[in-house]
């Protein structure tokens, strides 16, 4: 038995510190990017398997009211084919509502509260505390400034959660929902990435057909898991004009074999096998990209998260729209920074 190794995890992590995805970016120039671009993107799409069958949004309004300056409306839509989310749209209220305004997606990470603290409900004492840990309302504060924001609850997550199925609840002792639903979906041909951009799109459609919403000028911003979707989102939906990820910056062969910090929201067959996650966040480009990283971070810790910053930065010079990326980097932990936020989506959207 002497240097032969029987755990599956330490095999797992060996091939992927040896492993070299195809579309690994090795070029300078703007001609190899778009050449890469070119051939990575529709692979790297395809990874996410089918989308759901589309529905009609039915949107019905069920409640409006006033807080903190900011008027919030809860509709329900449904957003594919069997399957509704509940949306909830924050905007100012001395808003102009006679103009096209931009509007940001406002993506949800993990926790069992799902949109709420992101959209600003504080309502209770885990409430704020969720929202004081992460700096976690980024749909409030965002509307604060000026913005139309708006949220549905990812899969599993708030009020879309089954949490209630016996030997499936999430917690230590039970079953993961996202590792369950990414289990159904793949026998089905779809991902759960490709049914929640699938939502998110829907919600999308249903925003820019306001009367004050600017479909021209639309963003996107998550937190973790909420970066993951955030990112995908942009990919799969070209009507994002910026993107912000929070704390979704890493290698995969740290985060995913090293550390296990994912689960089935955020992966698909075959996408280490083309890139890591700095060729995913650079398919972005020439989009403008705003990456979150905080240097305390214990889920997606400082010196990878910047190791995927530098090869991302290549990707965008290469691009030769180095102006269009930016850092905020910041001394706390696993958190929304909020630094460079408002002048970064003024600047692109405004």
């Amino acid at each position: 038995m002497l240097d032969r190794n029987f755990s599956p995890t330490e095999m797992f992590r060996e091939y992927a510190k040896k492993y070299q995805p195809l579309y690994t970016f090795n070029g300078n120039n703007k001609q190899y990017f778009e050449d890469w671009k070119s051939k990575a993107l529709p692979e790297v799409l395809d990874t996410l398997g089918d989308f759901p069958p589309s529905a009609e949004l039915n949107p019905t309004l069920t409640a409006e009211w006033e807080h903190d300056g900011l008027i919030k409306q809860r509709w329900f839509i449904d957003v594919a084919e069997s399957i509704s989310a509940v949306l909830l749209i924050n905007r100012p209220a001395d808003l102009d509502m006679s103009k096209k305004n931009p509007a940001i997606l406002c993506c949800h990470g993990h926790g069992q509260f799902g949109k709420e603290p992101v959209m600003g409900n504080d309502s209770s004492d885990l409430l704020k505390a969720d929202i004081k840990q992460m700096n976690y309302n980024y749909g409030h504060q965002m509307a604060k400034a000026g913005y139309v924001t708006y949220a549905i609850d990812w899969i599993g997550f708030g009020e879309r959660n089954d949490s209630q199925k016996p030997n499936a609840k999430n917690s230590d002792h039970g079953r993961d929902w996202c590792n369950l639903y990414y289990l159904n979906a793949t026998m089905l041909g779809m991902t759960s990435l490709s049914i929640n951009v699938a939502h998110g799109k829907a919600a999308t459609d249903f925003v820019s057909s306001l009367d004050y919403v600017d479909a021209e000028k639309l963003g996107t911003m998550g937190l973790s898991g909420g970066g993951t979707m955030t990112l995908w989102m942009s990919l799969c939906d070209e009507r994002f004009k910026a993107t912000e990820v929070i704390c979704y910056s890493q290698l995969w062969e740290n985060f995913g074999f090293r550390d296990y910090n994912y689960c089935g929201m955020q992966v698909a067959p075959k996408l280490f096998k083309l890139v890591n996650l700095p060729e995913l966040q650079g398919l972005l480009a020439p989009r403008p990209l705003l990456i979150d990283i905080g240097s305390y971070d214990a889920c997606f810790q400082v010196d990878g998260a910047m190791e995927c910053y530098k090869r991302l930065k290549k990707i965008y010079k290469a691009a030769d729209v180095s102006n269009n990326l930016e850092l905020d980097l910041f001394p706390t932990g696993h958190a929304w920074g909020g630094n460079k936020s408002v002048d970064f989506f003024n600047k692109h959207l405004k």
